[in-house]
């Protein structure tokens, strides 16, 4: 590990070291919580990306009813979306186009927002079972030792790992709740975007019937 940190900026090869030094103390429960918290992050960076990437963002009532009333100004993935639905002449065949649209691009971002939610959930759980196993090298230690310098560093790598994973759990579930509740927000509030933009639509072929 050393010569890796050594090819690193000084104050980043100094976090690395911490991290590392952190994640030996903790013992094992801290790879499976970095292992969380690497998923969570992943999961949480991809559909920020691939939202923003794919035009997922709510346009304003007027431009919707713009394009309604003139398809060929419409842009972008909704706007493709409304000349579709227009273009079937049809409501049911419409409503169709919207639910397809919402299956392909929308579902696949709701099941990784939900495997992102169950790494939030099992972060601190990861935690508390490194608290436990440290709990229970402590006792051993207690236990087994004569009471001198080795039986006291013993103690206290027990009680350093049962600190560590339950902080370390904490500081992975924390963020990634408030990320993941961003994301549903967000994507929430492009569902909704997507009802009113369907319905405007139909309301528009009724009116042209």
């Amino acid at each position: 590990m050393a010569p890796v940190v050594t090819m690193l900026p000084e104050g980043f090869a100094a976090f690395v070291q911490r991290a590392w030094e952190i994640t030996l103390a903790g013992g094992n429960a801290m790879w499976a919580i970095w292992l969380v918290a690497f998923l969570m992050c992943a999961l949480g960076a991809n559909v920020w990306i691939g939202m923003a990437g794919t035009g997922m963002w709510r346009r304003s009532r007027r431009t919707v009813t713009r394009w309604i009333e003139d398809p060929t100004r419409a842009r972008g993935a909704v706007g493709r979306l409304v000349r579709d639905a227009l273009g079937t002449r049809c409501r049911d065949a419409a409503s169709l186009t919207f639910a397809e649209y919402k299956a392909d691009a929308l579902e696949p971002f709701e099941r990784q927002l939900k495997i992102m939610k169950l790494c939030v959930g099992v972060a601190p759980l990861l935690g508390l079972f490194g608290t436990v196993t440290g709990m229970l090298a402590t006792f051993a230690a207690l236990a087994s030792g004569s009471g001198g310098e080795q039986t006291m560093s013993d103690i206290a790598k027990g009680i350093s790992e049962a600190l560590i994973t339950t902080e370390a759990g904490l500081v992975v579930a924390l963020p990634g709740l408030f990320f993941h509740y961003h994301l549903a927000r967000k994507l929430r509030g492009y569902q909704n975007f997507l009802d009113d933009a369907e319905s405007r639509c139909l309301k528009g072929m009724r009116a042209a019937a």
